[in-house]
């Protein structure tokens, strides 16, 4: 970051701090998602909210080798004890935690110290793929459904006391918690989060909420916030969100699915052609990309031992790497919209989970659509109906191991994202995997599904 840069950053924050200082605001939490999947951070008191963006905030880079369980490992380029970066609020994203009086968050990039951009930032790399976008004349939009399962305290881990106990889908879980989720929703409300739809889902204790899509950074932030001021709620309530990929093993898991659809000027490229279900060349291509990467992308989007307890045929978690209209099977959802509303038309890919960077996905579905686009590629036929029973699919990868077996032979997710990256991740997920190794299912489950 060059100095003129940040006196402006310093200036705007003075003034942003302010008006937080006027709101009650005492700290700001600054937070960066690492390889793990789990949400780090450093706090500044208001007050220091302007030296922190002239000069940032320190933190090492070992996090990104961090893992779940706040363990380390190291890679070629990143691991042990020396260095610093400096972590710099985005200003544009400050955001006062409706849930959380007294403070408000704000997400960062990291840095070198000397300067340069830290190569293994994951938010900057989903800025990266969104301005190479940008120079093919395009833009996605980009929206997380964020899963999880709340349940009341003290009860022995492998006993969750489940905080509704109404049927899958039913509106007796939101009369039993409506107290509970009007708040939740005031609160989102009051942090200018567009809710489009809250409803119940198939587990026990299970919840879902879809939020309008934004650019693939601003979805990967909102992902974020969404969670923790869910989880804030929860606190408020007496409850506990549970954002591991599975509570209980053999039962339905939590999905973060990503919905997109790419954009030239005001067109959607999902609506108005001539290719399957009306898409345009172009859109099909980028969809025939993120298809064909899936299998890598696992090691992204489903990044933990127990996302394969989650990705099992039968239960619409995406387990097979095929596309088709409406079908909740498959990874790839294609989703029409309605006649009457082109810009409804995107794409689901269902086979994430909350364990997953977001920063991460929405760059690494970028890299792979846009090689489609490339390429030219074109969807294979469509598939309708539960590939599990009808046969002739390809499952995508059983277990992490696999997963990153795919990953570690894409040549394009390694360009995209840099070797010192590409590497840190192959080395969490590897040690993620050895640390699981032979463990029964329920372990991994209760080691994991209350960690992210």
């Amino acid at each position: 970051m060059q100095t003129p840069r940040r006196e402006r950053a310093e200036s705007a924050a003075r003034q942003e701090a302010a008006q937080l200082t006027a709101r009650g605001v005492h700290a700001v939490a600054l937070t960066w998602v690492d390889n793990a999947g789990i949400t780090r951070v450093k706090a500044v008191p208001t007050a220091r909210l302007a030296h922190t963006a002239r000069w940032g905030v320190g933190m090492s880079p070992v996090f990104d080798v961090y893992l779940s369980d706040d363990s380390a490992v190291t890679s070629r380029h990143i691991g042990g004890p020396d260095g610093d970066l400096r972590l710099f609020p985005d200003l544009g994203r400050l955001t006062v935690l409706a849930a959380q009086p007294g403070w408000a968050w704000a997400p960062v990039d990291r840095y070198l110290q000397e300067g340069p951009p830290y190569p293994a930032c994951q938010r900057q790399f989903a800025g990266r793929m969104a301005e190479r976008a940008a120079g093919h004349g395009l833009r996605l939009r980009m929206g997380f459904e964020t899963e999880w399962v709340v349940v009341r305290g003290g009860r022995p881990e492998r006993e969750p006391d489940y905080a509704c106990g109404g049927p899958a889908y039913g509106m007796t879980r939101v009369v039993e918690l409506s107290a509970y989720l009007r708040d939740l929703l005031d609160a989102l409300a009051a942090q200018q989060i567009d809710v489009l739809q809250i409803h119940p889902e198939y587990s026990p204790g299970q919840l879902e909420v879809s939020i309008a899509p934004s650019d693939p950074v601003g979805a990967a932030d909102l992902a974020v916030l969404v969670r923790e001021t869910i989880r804030a709620v929860s606190l408020r309530h007496g409850l506990d969100a549970l954002f591991g990929p599975v509570v209980e093993a053999g039962a339905v898991g939590n999905g973060a699915h990503l919905h997109l659809s790419p954009w030239r000027e005001e067109r959607n490229l999902l609506r108005g052609g001539e290719g399957p279900c009306g898409m345009t060349a172009e859109g099909e291509a980028f969809l025939a990309g993120v298809l064909r990467e899936l299998p890598a992308l696992l090691a992204l989007g489903a990044p933990s031992p127990a996302s394969y307890l989650r990705l099992r045929p039968s239960r619409w978690a995406g387990a097979f790497a095929c596309w088709g209209p409406e079908n909740r099977e498959a990874a790839l959802r294609f989703v029409p919209g309605a006649p009457d509303a082109p810009e409804a038309a995107n794409a689901e890919v269902k086979c994430l989970d909350p364990a997953a960077n977001p920063y991460l996905v929405t760059g690494g579905v970028l890299a792979a659509g846009l090689a489609g686009m490339e390429a030219g590629l074109t969807l294979p036929e469509p598939v309708s109906g539960d590939p599990a029973r009808t046969g002739g699919q390809r499952r995508l990868p059983e277990s992490l191991d696999a997963a990153v077996d795919a990953f570690e032979r894409s040549e394009l997710l390694r360009e995209a994202l840099g070797d010192p990256l590409f590497e840190a991740i192959i080395a969490v997920r590897r040690a993620e995997a050895a640390r699981f190794e032979g463990a029964a299912p329920q372990d991994i489950a209760d080691a994991t599904r209350r960690r992210y």
